[in-house]
């Protein structure tokens, strides 16, 4: 077999596991066990709509299947996160028979650096794995962690974090966010080679949060965090005390729905006083 974008299709049989559970799945391959005249290219099957590959000593080729357990999922858009040690392979994904790079060995010098692709096909997606030609491959390790984000999320995620939202979503974000906290921004901090910025947040309260993100530390007792957002948003410093939403990427915080939080209890009373707000909130 042949595939677009590929020079040759090197062949690897290597033993591999997949373990799925709540939190996400984990993928391990070793490239070090395969039959030296084997033609097959290994399959990893993960049915986890978030988790993590690790491909170690990675030698000739890994195909991966994204098959989430979930008969009803609509899944648009596939992100990649490349851990900090990432070596010795590229990622592509299979788009009708052809390959398209999505991360290469180089990319993988860049830790925040995320790439997001659109899933031609909702409940499967390929991933495949060519690995580098290096001599040594004692020491290299193909890791990424990877997230199939549905088509709200995706338009939440990457469409309206840039601008204010509506009455409508923010009270959705209320109701679906990874955490709701209220606070004010200490410092906005830009970085121009990820195409990102961070918020650090002063936490005066914390509604919901999925993940410890958000910490009380021991010196002051003030509940810190930050959030990130993308750098084209062009994030402020502004006084004041904000309701921050949003949901967590490859264990980050990224920012959602942020109002002044007076405008957002002048939001949720008067939805409330019309039985128009989907979930219940706590009032200061």
């Amino acid at each position: 077999a042949s595939f677009s974008g590929v020079t040759s299709l090197c062949s690897s049989c290597c033993k591999s596991a997949a373990f799925a559970g709540r939190e996400g799945c984990r993928g391990f391959s070793h490239g070090l066990s395969r039959e030296p005249r084997s033609r097959a290219v290994e399959q990893v099957h993960l049915r986890c709509t978030e988790g993590s590959l690790e491909w170690m000593y990675p030698a000739r080729a890994l195909r991966v299947l994204l098959e989430p357990n979930l008969a009803s999922a609509q899944h648009s858009t596939l992100c990649i996160k490349p851990a900090r040690d990432f070596q010795g392979a590229s990622v592509y994904v299979e788009r009708a028979g052809h390959l398209q790079l999505v991360l290469s060995e180089a990319q993988g010098a860049r830790p925040h650096h995320v790439s997001c692709f659109s899933a031609h096909t909702p409940r499967r997606v390929a991933l495949f794995l060519q690995a580098s030609p290096h001599r040594d491959i004692s020491r290299r390790t193909a890791s990424f962690q990877y997230e199939l984000l549905s088509k709200q999320i995706t338009a939440l995620f990457f469409l309206a974090m840039c601008r204010p939202c509506d009455n409508v979503e923010l009270l959705m974000a209320i109701c679906s966010s990874d955490f709701v906290v209220k606070g004010s921004i200490r410092n906005v901090s830009h970085d121009s080679e990820n195409h990102m910025s961070r918020v650090d947040v002063s936490v005066q309260k914390v509604y919901r949060q999925k993940n410890r993100i958000f910490q009380q530390e021991e010196g002051s007792g003030q509940w810190r965090g930050p959030i990130r957002t993308l750098l084209q948003c062009k994030v402020k410093k502004g006084g004041g005390d904000f309701l921050f939403t949003g949901n967590e990427h490859f264990g980050e915080a990224w920012l959602g729905c942020a109002p002044r939080f007076k405008d957002f209890m002048l939001v949720y009373r008067a939805a409330r006083e019309r039985g128009a707000n989907p979930c219940e909130f706590e009032l200061d």
